[in-house]
């Protein structure tokens, strides 16, 4: 980074990952490669398994525990029995669509071209109970009316879910979470965000934003492994009803001599929403290392080290007329111009190193602490080439 950085500020940590010489992987938002710190919490957890005799009923607790006052701190959470551990962003949306009652005549908000796994369920739940889905906004510099103003005008009296990401997936355009959520509220509409392409990277507080939910998938900005999610859940769904019934979820469940005293009563908060599975030995201790990675690193200095590391590519498309996203920097949406041939970019991608996604219609370019001004550069230098 540059020499006249502050000392606070974070240096370039490639050597806490795997990533072989010569890669230039700007593609965190696809899938994040794992810190050797976090690989080798997996490898201690796979030993552990070859060795069942030294798990205690305990162990089937400890590691979910701390994962979710890891998970909690992250997002400024009231407190960690608001987090559930559960296997995807969809099963964390479920809970919520299988707790939230939707009625003909009333209307589901979503923004055009989102993540489908807040999209599928919702578009099932509207044709079955007969209720309207507005799917609003446009993508691209320029784009008028935004997203955020597009679904503020969508919500009104009729409006039962609002249902969103923090960020876009496609080309990182950030909605403005907390006038959203107030609008939802003063309609009495379900807030539910999918945190997956911001939470670990971008600054977010549960307390001022106040989604009845927020799901946040492992395996990219969290830096964890793929198969683990955590979702937080608030007062709406406090005595909401899981999606399926797993012993571990129950009052009482530590005791394992006592698991067939069958109990109705669910362990607190939103420990009734935890996947059957929760404990798995593997994936959640990785998720715990790769947690208290961002928390040494903090958030505020990844997004900053992002704004620094993409601002050479914002002033070449500010040189070239390259259309260009704002907003967050660790994923910044490039637009082809007119005649552009996606196809042919990834291919001279591919054979210079360079990893980006194509998503929608943006070049998708989402860098992480383990970049440094050479990734950016040989990025920058095939777009010269091919625009």
């Amino acid at each position: 980074m540059s020499a006249t950085q502050p000392a606070s500020a974070l240096a370039c940590q490639r050597d806490a990952f795997a990533l072989p010489p010569g890669t230039h992987y700007l593609n965190c938002a696809y899938m994040s490669p794992l810190a050797h710190r976090v690989e080798r919490a997996g490898v201690r957890g796979l030993r552990r398994k070859r060795a069942p005799h030294t798990i205690e009923p305990s162990d089937f607790f400890r590691d979910g525990n701390r994962v979710r006052r890891r998970a909690a701190d992250l997002i400024n959470a009231e407190s960690p029995d608001r987090i559930a551990l559960v296997p995807s962003v969809s099963y964390g949306v479920a809970v919520a669509a299988r707790n939230t009652p939707i009625d003909r005549g009333q209307s589901i908000v979503l923004a055009t071209e989102q993540f489908p796994s807040n999209v599928y369920l919702w578009r099932r739940l509207a044709r079955d109970a007969g209720a309207e889905l507005r799917v609003v906004g446009r993508l691209g510099v320029g784009a008028e009316p935004s997203i955020t103003d597009a679904v503020l005008d969508a919500i009104d009296a009729t409006t039962s879910v609002v249902a969103l990401g923090t960020v876009h997936w496609t080309d990182g355009t950030v909605l403005d979470t907390v006038a959203i959520g107030e609008r939802a509220r003063a309609v009495g509409a379900a807030y539910v965000l999918d945190g997956t392409q911001s939470i670990g990277a971008l600054p977010f507080d549960v307390r001022t934003v106040r989604p009845d939910a927020l799901i946040v998938a492992g395996y990219k900005w969290l830096l964890g492994p793929y198969g683990i999610a955590f979702a937080y859940y608030g007062e709406r769904y406090a005595d909401a009803t899981p999606i399926e019934e797993p012993w571990i979820v129950r009052e009482g469940s530590e005791d394992f001599r006592a698991l067939v005293d069958y109990r109705d009563a669910y362990r607190p908060g939103a420990l009734r929403f935890d996947g059957g599975g929760m404990s798995n030995f593997i994936t959640v201790p990785m998720l715990d290392a790769a947690i208290e990675l961002l928390q040494e690193w903090t958030v505020p200095a990844i997004q900053a080290y992002c704004a620094e590391l993409v601002a050479p590519l914002r002033a070449a498309a500010a040189m070239r007329g390259w259309s260009v996203s704002s907003g967050a920097s660790h994923i910044v949406g490039l637009r082809l111009p007119a005649g552009g041939d996606p196809s042919a970019l990834r291919a001279r991608m591919d054979a210079a190193g360079v990893s980006v996604s194509l998503r929608g219609s943006a070049v998708r370019v989402s860098p992480h602490v383990y970049n440094d001004e050479a990734d950016v550069a040989a990025l920058i230098a095939v777009l010269e080439e091919m625009l």
